[in-house]
């Protein structure tokens, strides 16, 4: 006779959320990529294919058709409409691995580094205080230029051993850490009841920007793991639809600043303050620059109410930032002000081919 155990079965490695609206024409891609770059470990992850109302399409039947064919790994989850913050919400809720990846519907995952990034994390699973945080490369994708450009931290971070932020190096411009790079501990995000606003864009900023303070242990693996689909119509980083809703970013944006007090004793190690402060001031930037772009009658305004924003709440943290040179370049005034500003962000755009 079996005698019985307590033990409880063993976590799924990773899950992996894939917010889904109206992808049909991409999500078999992004999903068999994924069982690809898993396929040594099939039994050992979960995916998480979470239905936006999608309505203009058969996405939601793709989405059911996947989970009958893996029942076992793959689970289809329907609601309605409450964009791709709440997307990613529903993934989480679900989430059951010991760690935690987004992967875009219409985006994909290189197989040979998913299958070097899955064997780590079977490690760090297995191990009595798993690293809070693994960072991978990621690249732009402009598929219909046959171009890609990656995204790579090697001058900034440790390669291939654990460390803390006191390690980390000075990251250029084009080197923000994005959901793309990321892969969390499912439990950091679930203790600090991460929830991302509801029909908001650029949402992806605050996932990647609010946990940082509670991630203790690092490890970046130099693979290009993240295929990042750029040039699709409609997308989110489109410039004419980023400048649509810029009204969108400004939330973002606002919410970031809310989170910590960077100026006072919410962040203590001075490296991670450092990279919290330029990651702020890009997303101020991203606002001051689109609002100049919309042409739109109160884009002034709006400029310097996100800017006054910092100020009401962290004057210290606003004076620093004005006096950065991209902060003073931003707040430019006149037409030459905002030739300059256009100019540098077309500039930008040609070098870190962004969207």
């Amino acid at each position: 006779m079996t005698e019985p155990t307590n033990e409880l079965p063993a976590l799924p490695i990773i899950t992996f959320a894939v917010p889904c609206y109206n992808v049909e024409d991409y999500l078999d891609n992004c999903v068999k990529s994924i069982l690809a770059g898993c396929v040594h470990h099939i039994d050992k992850i979960e995916i998480v294919l979470v239905n936006d109302g999608s309505t203009k399409d058969n996405t939601p039947e793709k989405i059911d058709e996947w989970a009958a064919r893996h029942p076992s790994i793959i689970k289809a989850v329907h609601q309605e409409n409450g964009g791709h913050g709440q997307a990613v919400n529903a993934g989480l809720a679900h989430a059951t691995g010991v760690y935690f990846k987004v992967v875009d519907a219409d985006d994909w995952l290189d197989e040979r580094s998913c299958r070097r990034v899955v064997d780590k994390l079977e490690q760090f699973s297995l191990s009595q205080a798993p690293v809070d945080l693994l960072i991978t490369n990621y690249v732009y994708e402009k598929v219909f230029e046959g171009k890609r450009t990656p995204i790579r931290y090697l001058n900034v971070l440790p390669r291939n051993k654990q460390f803390s932020w006191g390690n980390i190096g000075r990251f250029l411009p084009s080197q923000c850490i994005l959901m793309h790079s990321v892969i969390y501990r499912t439990q950091i995000l679930k203790d600090i009841g991460l929830t991302l606003p509801r029909h908001t864009f650029y949402v992806d900023n605050i996932f990647v920007y609010l946990p940082l303070p509670h991630v203790r242990s690092l490890y970046y693996m130099n693979v290009d793991l993240y295929r990042y689909f750029i040039g699709r119509e409609g997308q989110s980083v489109n410039e004419a639809i980023m400048i649509g809703r810029i009204d969108q970013q400004l939330r973002v944006t606002r919410i970031m600043i809310d989170a910590f007090d960077l100026a006072g004793s919410d962040i203590t190690e001075p490296r991670l303050r450092r990279y919290m402060e330029n990651y702020l001031l890009m997303m101020l930037v991203i606002c001051s620059v689109f609002l100049v772009l919309s042409e739109r009658e109160d884009a002034l305004e709006q400029r310097d109410g996100i800017w006054r924003y910092l100020y009401d709440r962290s004057p210290e943290l606003y004076r620093k930032m004005r006096k950065n040179y991209i902060g003073r370049a931003v707040n430019l005034n006149g037409r030459y002000g905002h030739y300059t500003i256009k100019g540098g962000y077309r500039m930008s755009q040609k070098i870190f081919k962004f969207n």
